[in-house]
């Protein structure tokens, strides 16, 4: 049996877990709402407040879809309790970004600026001109947004210069060298 599978997800205080379809399940808190579509290796039980996970067969695929079944839903209850945020710092000289409607809009030294379509359900805000901040109930909207915002332009390892997440590392390369 799978160790995180058959691990409870538990519901806090103001988070509701429902199935609207077979094969649905919906999950609704103060942050917004959630859904999720379920595999046919796996069922889902209310019980109180708590919502188990549970298998139909034994063999490698329903395993792997029992504990991940259950992570994605209990990523869903942290969503819509605490939400999702990643930070993202923009370093070079006169690079910078706004919020423009729906669209992000990165001057990352290219000779147009970078317009990046901001996704329902997250929201994305720029405290100063060279940080982003993305947040939002989903998990994966929020990594994905971010991951492309850093693809614009990653941080390259001579000078540090590009887009990188807050606590990332880029390890520098030393440049060539030469004796006169």
């Amino acid at each position: 049996m799978s160790r995180i599978g058959k691990q409870p997800v538990l519901l806090p205080k103001g988070v509701s877990c429902e199935s609207p379809a077979q094969g649905r399940v919906r999950v609704k808190g103060p942050k917004g709402e959630l859904e999720l579509s379920l595999r046919p290796e796996v069922a889902i039980e209310f019980g109180g407040a708590q919502v188990v996970v549970t298998r139909h067969g034994d063999d490698r695929q329903a395993r792997a879809f029992h504990g991940m079944t259950r992570a994605l839903i209990a990523n869903m209850v942290e969503g819509v309790t605490r939400g999702y945020q990643k930070t993202l710092d923009i370093i070079g000289v006169g690079w910078n970004a706004a919020v423009a409607g729906r669209k992000v809009v990165l001057n990352v030294g290219f000779c147009s600026p970078v317009e990046i379509e901001i996704p329902a359900g997250v929201q994305v805000s720029c405290p100063t001109n060279t940080q982003i901040v993305i947040s939002g109930p989903d998990k994966q909207a929020v990594g994905q947004l971010a991951a492309k915002i850093r693809a614009a332009r990653p941080p390259e390892p001579y000078k540090g210069k590009g887009v990188r997440y807050k606590d990332e590392y880029v390890r520098q390369k030393a440049g060539k060298s030469f004796g006169s």
